[in-house]
């Protein structure tokens, strides 16, 4: 990797399962972690509660649509995504609406409170 690493950790939360990330925000970092999300679903199958807090430059339009696109059969379609950036969404609002049109339910937020209770009584 060119970038430094990123860092994922994961733990139990009520609404799920809670993914915390840090490092710096590039493609292939976001990329991987939700690689890693998937791997870490696809053994026990919960709602995600990710808190991104990548730093650096935001990914643009075409970067969400390229993640997005290579999520696809990873094992995310049927689970409920809350994708919480709290320094600010960025341009991370390209993804929801690129996840919602490949069939992903994902949401953003920047609030992981709001994010939690979506995720255990938001519509569907």
């Amino acid at each position: 990797m060119r970038d430094r690493p990123f860092q994922i950790d994961f733990s139990r939360h009520p609404a799920g399962l809670r993914v915390h990330v840090t490092g710096v925000n590039s493609l292939e970092n976001t990329v991987a972690y939700w690689l890693a999300i998937a791997a870490e679903v696809r053994e026990r199958p919960r709602p995600v509660l990710l808190v991104d807090e990548l730093q650096g430059e935001p990914l643009v339009a075409e970067d969400w649509l390229e993640l997005v696109v290579s999520m696809a059969g990873q094992g995310l379609e049927h689970l409920r995504i809350a994708h919480v950036k709290p320094q600010g969404l960025d341009s991370v609002e390209y993804c929801e609406i690129y996840a919602k049109d490949a069939g992903f339910d994902a949401r953003v937020f920047t609030d992981e409170a709001a994010a939690a209770l979506w995720l255990r009584y938001g519509e569907r």
